[in-house]
């Protein structure tokens, strides 16, 4: 049973489907320079779970570790999540902050409107946000209660 305390954003429609964690660093130094930037990356597959996602529905999607965030088009990791989310797979998108999933207005925007057509919510540590309600990274964002 989920905790009380879920935000009341996340429906038993959402968590039939996969919580995806995208991890991503811009380049590979960064991965070996910020081990601790990588790992809170990874952590948030917990905190997939701390929302109600069973272990075995929650994915990580880290094939863009050392790989710049400019273009989707070198980002096979990024390509990968919007698929699944187009395939309507996803319930969840996790991210450490959730604008940095894409640093290319363009890929950005898509994730966004996507995520709004196939009911797919996106999360970071500081909330859980619905793209249908606005866009996430501004204030007034449909943010849910944390």
């Amino acid at each position: 049973m989920a905790p009380a305390t879920l935000p009341e954003k996340i429906g038993g429609r959402h968590r039939d489907r996969l919580a995806v964690v995208y991890v991503r660093q811009s380049t590979l130094q960064q991965v070996g320079r910020h081990p601790e930037s990588t790992r809170l990356q990874y952590a948030l597959a917990e905190r997939a779970q701390q929302l109600g996602w069973p272990p075995e529905r929650v994915v990580v999607i880290d094939d863009d570790l050392g790989r710049s965030g400019a273009s989707a088009a070198v980002r096979p990791g990024f390509q990968r999540l919007v698929a699944e989310v187009g395939l309507g797979r996803v319930g969840l998108v996790l991210g450490v902050e959730v604008s940095r999933l894409a640093r290319s207005c363009r890929d950005w925007h898509q994730l966004l409107e996507i995520c709004a057509l196939f009911d797919t919510l996106i999360a970071d540590s500081d909330g859980v946000y619905d793209p249908s309600c606005g866009c996430p990274h501004r204030s007034g964002d449909g943010r849910s209660s944390r």
